[in-house]
């Protein structure tokens, strides 16, 4: 279905004009819930691409006008209007519809403002020049600018917007194919998507063919070629990657959006030091950036793991440098960035390395606390408390329990599946030691049977029945698995 901007046939009373205004494609309409983001945060980021990312700056003063708004500064989302409405004549004097969202927010503002008769002249100038654009007596318009706009914007606000963001890009596709700047919305919506949703093998190169035609379009969009280069790191085309990367690089040397991705390919490829050299590099251009201070401290503990890995007795004043310059870069991320579950976590495991339990505890507590969390978050914090309660805290019945909630969740993702391997050698481990009782070979009946393995199921169903023969949820469970394998 096109987009399309619907004329408004009468003249605008104070009493319509509500009606008339959520007729408008513009931010205030495209559903951009508060809750779901760090306004502070996105506004910092916007504010980062608008001074290193040059090309969406339109959009940038547009979603950074509607930020403002939600953080009650109309004035400053006015100043943001008039920034893009001076990009808009400057870059693309002849082009009415990437000035349409702009006029669509001046409306709205100024209508939240009680300044109606200007709410008017903007909700007038938008359907002026609809009429202009418009071959169709139903006065709709294609406009591809503002599904790519709105694409933008959904991007931007975080992964619960990523499908949509997908069907905007397709979209604006479908009118121009061959757009540099909708091709790139599409091929870094696809990549974000298989980052977060799609698990499945053959959902894992979705991404590669878009990013590809995206570079293919523009050559000189580095930050597309560094994400192109993770992509190819993924499929093992390493040397491949890195040509990108270091093509990336010498291109633009000094944009922390390519070195944090740069960095990023280094420390997967193990160069560690490299890594860490092209991360103080960008830190120094945005120092505040949660990212970057984020994939220093992923870097000063790979650091870590490799000294213990290639050391039997590392130096102790090497390892505590180590796990403090971690600690020092993950708090630096939530202090920055209060919604940065990652980091959370990474923190709270360096806390655990260092045996500060309390401190562990209470960042594990304040991760799973975040209002924002998705199912493979929750997932990651059961594996990983799981963890901490089990080789920490010495805790098997609690680390099976966490275990066991991260198992009651989506099956296909990559926690699933490390819950249910470290449950699966922790009940194996009690049941070959001698140790096994009723509920560990219920646990492992479970753990099959999540995995689809109804036989093994069975198997360890019945041998928890045998040693608590009055247990009503295996009886239940057993129950279940051989009607289903009967029917």
């Amino acid at each position: 279905m096109l987009q399309a901007i619907p004329a408004i046939f009468c003249t605008i009373s104070n009493n319509s004009l509500e009606s008339s205004l959520r007729q408008l494609e513009c931010h205030f309409t495209w559903s951009l819930l508060q809750q779901d983001v760090d306004l502070n945060d996105l506004e910092e980021t916007i504010n980062d691409q608008t001074e290193f990312l040059i090309k969406s700056n339109i959009a940038n003063y547009n979603l950074l006008s509607y930020v403002c708004h939600l953080n009650n500064s109309n004035e400053e989302a006015l100043r943001n209007l008039q920034k893009a409405e001076e990009v808009a004549q400057k870059h693309h004097p002849d082009e009415i519809a990437r000035s349409l969202v702009t006029w669509g927010n001046y409306a709205w503002i100024y209508y939240h403002m009680e300044r109606y008769e200007e709410a008017k002249t903007y909700v007038s100038k938008v359907e002026n020049s609809c009429k202009k654009l418009s071959s169709t007596a139903q006065w709709k318009i294609e406009l591809p600018e503002i599904y790519a706009e709105q694409g933008w914007a959904l991007l931007k606000f975080g992964r619960k917007y990523y499908e949509r963001a997908k069907n905007c890009f397709e979209n604006a596709l479908k009118n121009e194919p061959n757009n540099p700047e909708f091709n790139a919305g599409y091929a870094i919506t696809m990549y974000r998507l298989e980052s977060f949703f799609y698990t499945e093998r053959e959902d894992l190169n979705l991404s590669l063919k878009p990013l590809q035609r995206a570079v293919e379009l523009n050559p000189k969009d580095t930050f597309i070629m560094a994400l192109l280069a993770l992509k190819l790191q993924d499929f093992k085309r390493v040397d491949e990657g890195e040509r990108y990367i270091e093509e990336a690089m010498q291109q633009t040397p000094d944009i922390p959006y390519v070195l944090r991705y740069a960095s990023k390919f280094y420390r997967r490829k193990g160069e560690l030091e490299k890594a860490l050299e092209i991360l103080k590099k960008a830190i120094a251009v945005t120092p505040k950036s949660a990212f970057l201070h984020h994939q220093l401290g992923l870097c000063y503990r790979a650091k870590l793991f490799q000294l213990k890995k290639s050391t039997r007795y590392p130096p102790r004043e090497q390892v505590q440098e180590l796990i403090r310059l971690s600690i020092f870069h993950f708090k630096t991320v939530i202090d920055q960035k209060p919604k940065f579950f990652s980091a959370y976590i990474d923190l709270a495991n360096m806390y655990a390395q260092e045996k500060r339990y309390e401190e562990a505890e209470e960042t594990f507590q304040k991760a799973c606390q975040i209002n924002i969390l998705f199912r493979d978050d929750k997932q990651e914090f059961y594996y990983n408390y799981g963890r901490f309660q089990h080789f920490h805290m010495k805790s098997e019945s609690e680390a099976m329990r966490y275990y066991i909630e991260g198992l009651k969740m989506e099956k296909s993702s990559y926690f699933f599946h490390k819950c249910r391997s470290a449950l699966k050698k922790l009940v194996e481990q009690r049941i070959q030691g001698g140790l096994g009782v009723a509920k560990d070979f219920g646990t492992l009946g479970l753990i099959h049977n999540l995995s689809g393995e109804k036989c093994e199921a069975i198997e360890c169903y019945e041998k928890a029945i045998a040693l608590s023969p009055d247990n009503e949820e295996y009886l239940s469970a057993l129950c279940e698995l051989r009607l289903s394998i009967s029917s």
